[in-house]
């Protein structure tokens, strides 16, 4: 079994959780549980021969969408949160 999809699904959860808590909104438990779900979803279709390294990519594309895209309308992106952090605001 290849796992190299579950890094980027748990990256993508708590980046997004810990993007809501930085902003003053609490935890997001839903994007953790969300997660987890995506976590076991991803484990059943990287069964299919030959699904494992396209379920990875996918992954890594939801993750690099999760950092510049912003969850909703008028929300700060963990992209912007990481760069107004950075720069000590």
């Amino acid at each position: 079994m290849d796992s190299s999809y579950v890094t980027p699904i748990l990256l993508t959860a708590g980046m997004t959780a810990a993007n809501d808590w930085y902003q003053g909104k609490g935890v997001n438990f839903k994007a953790l549980l969300g997660g987890g779900i995506a976590v076991g979803i991803a484990a059943v279709l990287a069964e299919i021969p030959g699904m494992a390294p396209v379920v990875a990519g996918i992954a890594w594309i939801a993750f690099v969408a999760a950092l510049v895209v912003p969850a909703q309308q008028g929300q700060k992106t963990p992209l912007d949160t990481l760069l107004s952090i950075a720069q000590g605001k």
